[in-house]
């Protein structure tokens, strides 16, 4: 009797951790499925107030022309610390409307610029806490991120912006089935009816706070990495492809460029990671990220007035960049990284300097808008 307790013992303990896993994963699942819901009824809130934001077809300072909604869309990233809710506002503009698509494509760019800085934020803030010997190298990750994502966006939107005026683009017309529209309906047809009537400018803003409390709940998501463990995995890691496909990976994973890149501040700090090998890895993220900004594009056009609208800017977003991407990685690598690892060097190299980088940042975006406000 005594053996046989023993034995039941074990597979009662086997039971309960597999109780214990079930439920672990059904309340993931749950929060997942209600992060997800909330970030497109935010969607369709904000979809709500843009269609009726008087301010907004007044040709407003910041979004008077082209440059201006550039200019919103970047500084806009870096107060939200947050990219992807700048350019979903972006695509929001544009399917209602409220801007033209050349605006809607300049405004992603924008926020494509400015997500980087949640970056240097996270790593400021990482080298305050955590003072040290790799202090400089968690700041030198953000400078990174920095110039690597102006090296593939720039040229990449011009690239874009020629697509997006062709013959063909123009006749390109990419939405949702219907029956997702009729799927978005039945959702949240109960939490809009009610609030229609409210003032639009309100809907527009509570749509962009839900938007960013959305990202936010997503990013939470995300499990904390086990150092330990990671540590004895990276042989492979230190080669380009395989940390490109890995930055593409986990951006698309985690619904995130923000998370998918201040993962390395303390991987770097920590001497897990070379900061060298990470270029690949944001290139990867920095495209990846556009591929869930297309299945926001097709989300945000259901019921709109120009539907297939911010599926184009996406796809010539997305083409623009692929190919400068991976042009550099496969012709231009090696003096592609002795550019961005020279040029964080020298704005790292001391505290006033990456003062005047962070300054340059935020007068940038503030220095476009006020010019082109002038320009008409």
């Amino acid at each position: 009797m005594a053996e046989i307790k023993r034995a039941e013992a074990p597979s009662r303990e086997e039971e309960r951790s597999t109780l214990a896993r079930a439920a672990g994963v059904a309340w993931f699942s749950a929060r997942l499925i209600a992060a997800l819901y909330l970030f497109i009824g935010a969607l369709q809130i904000l979809k709500t107030g843009a269609g009726g934001l008087a301010a907004l077809d007044q040709g407003g300072i910041f979004i008077r022309n082209a440059a201006s909604t550039f200019g919103l869309g970047w500084i806009g990233a870096m107060l939200t610390l947050s990219g992807s809710t700048m350019a979903t506002t972006g695509l929001t503009l544009r399917a209602t409307g409220a801007i033209s698509e050349v605006q809607g494509f300049t405004m992603v760019t924008g926020a494509r610029l400015g997500a980087a800085f949640v970056v240097l934020l996270v790593a400021v803030i990482y080298a305050l806490r955590n003072p040290g010997p790799g202090r400089k190298k968690t700041v030198s990750v953000a400078v990174l991120a920095l110039a690597i994502t102006a090296v593939i966006y720039v040229p990449g939107a011009v690239i874009g912006f020629f697509l997006l005026g062709s013959e063909f683009f123009s006749a390109l017309h990419l939405t949702a089935p219907p029956a997702f529209g009729n799927l978005i309906d039945a959702l949240y047809d109960w939490m809009l009816t009610p609030i229609s009537s409210w003032p639009p400018l309100l809907l527009f803003l509570g749509g962009v706070g839900l938007l960013v409390f959305a990202f936010r709940s997503v990013d939470a998501l995300v499990p904390e990495i086990d150092e330990t463990r990671f540590k004895g995995r990276l042989g492979w890691l230190r080669r380009k492809w395989p940390m490109f496909f890995l930055g593409f990976v986990v951006v698309i994973a985690t619904l995130s460029v923000s998370v998918a890149l201040t993962v390395l501040v303390p991987l770097v700090a920590k001497g897990y990671v070379k900061r060298e090998h990470l270029i690949p890895y944001i290139i990867g993220a920095d495209l990846g990220t556009l591929v869930d900004k297309l299945l926001i594009a097709f989300v945000v056009g259901v019921g709109s007035r120009y539907p297939g609208s911010p599926p184009r800017i996406i796809i010539a977003e997305l083409i623009g960049t692929t190919i400068v991407g991976l042009i550099i990685m496969a012709f231009f690598y090696i003096p592609t990284r002795r550019l961005v690892w020279r040029f964080q060097r020298f704005v790292t190299k001391n505290q006033l300097r990456l003062a005047v980088f962070t300054a340059c940042l935020l007068a940038t975006p503030i220095t476009i808008i006020g010019v082109a406000a002038l320009a008409g």
